[in-house]
């Protein structure tokens, strides 16, 4: 089974998670953990959920931003067998990622994280044909 483990500097985490729970109805193998809100400490809820995991299980560790003191805490656990790291999360990545089955092997990953930076990017109002002729001239 692959297990998630979500982290973020205050309640991005515990949101991404709620908009699980809204848009597809729970996220029973994502475990969640707002860092720097209280005195919890994320070493200590990274170690209890590695107590879950079980010698087959597959985890991927999910940071908000690259870099960031959650991502560097949570590189320190990339020795763990069948552990990866992905940093700078989004709601479409989160998604992409839970509705999977299975092990997600790379080449699925890259996938994902692709889609999940195309969902990224600027709205702008459509513009009727005569109005972009206007433009034009």
């Amino acid at each position: 089974m692959t297990k998630f483990f979500l982290s973020s500097h205050g309640h991005l985490a515990s949101g991404l998670a709620s908009s699980l729970d809204i848009l597809l109805g729970g996220h029973d193998r994502v475990t969640v953990f707002d860092a720097y809100v209280d005195e919890k400490s994320l070493n200590d809820a990274l170690d209890a959920f590695f107590q879950t995991v079980g010698e087959k299980d597959q985890v991927i560790l999910l940071s908000d931003m690259y870099g960031g003191s959650v991502n560097s805490t949570m590189y320190t656990y990339l020795d763990r067998p069948n552990t990866t790291l992905v940093a700078g999360v989004n709601l479409a990545l989160v998604i992409g990622l839970t509705i999977l089955e299975g092990d997600i092997i790379r080449e699925t990953l890259e996938s994902v994280i692709e889609q999940s930076r195309e969902a990224i990017r600027i709205v702008d109002l459509e513009k009727s044909g005569e109005e972009e002729e206007d433009e034009l001239f």
